[in-house]
């Protein structure tokens, strides 16, 4: 596939779309502009790449809303060189968005297929996340805690304790909690024992599912 000028006017329609719906960060909407998110979907979905909308990919799993990557992207707050823990890699497209926002990104993806396609795509692509994981996005990754931010692109239940404990004192959990539709929560972690938790309406996701492997 290529990257045309015509893509890339589609980009910019869609960002001004996402302005529309109250993204405002410029960083995040310039991430939206420059990665050309047909290259993550299969080539017959690539008429569909610029729709603000949700499509599947590999392992019955899906290539996440924009307005959805933007929103939780935006509410992560991300610095460049901030470490950052994302549990579930499904197409890579929303690492890639971490990535352009210069952060150090460690990627966990539960599903086989889905892992081994996304990690030969980075590495065809040039998308270098410090780590690229298969496994259990319920256990975060202990090993590399403390993290700045921690995102969850799958629907929880619950949240995740040891997500909580992995997170640094003054980082930011972005978690969509609930079993058919989730809310887009927030946890910002004040203090070694103190969260603050502020929720941001209804999206819907594939379940975050434990112990798969």
């Amino acid at each position: 596939m290529k990257d045309t000028f015509k893509h890339r006017g589609m980009r910019n329609k869609l960002a001004d779309v996402l302005v529309e719906k109250g993204i405002t960060d410029k960083n995040v909407l310039g991430a939206i502009k420059t990665i050309p998110r047909h290259f993550f979907m299969d080539s017959s979905f690539e008429g569909h790449a610029y729709q603000d909308k949700a499509f599947p990919i590999a392992a019955d799993q899906t290539i996440s809303q924009p307005y959805t990557v933007a929103f939780q992207s935006q509410l992560l707050h991300v610095k460049p060189g901030h470490k950052i823990l994302e549990i579930g890699t499904g197409s890579g497209y929303q690492t890639a968005v971490l990535l352009h926002l210069k952060a150090k990104v460690y990627t966990i993806e539960r599903q086989q297929e889905l892992f081994k396609k996304t990690k030969l795509f980075f590495g065809k692509m040039g998308y270098r996340p410090k780590k690229t994981i298969f496994g259990d996005g319920y256990k975060g990754l202990p090993e590399e805690a403390p993290f700045d931010s921690i995102i969850v692109t799958a629907g929880a239940p619950e949240v995740p304790r040891a997500l909580m404990a992995q997170l640094k004192v003054g980082g930011r959990l972005v978690i969509p909690v609930g079993a058919q539709d989730q809310i887009m929560t927030l946890f910002y972690r004040k203090s070694l024992k103190e969260f603050e938790k502020k929720e941001f309406g209804s999206f819907r996701f594939v379940p975050l599912l434990e112990n798969k492997n």
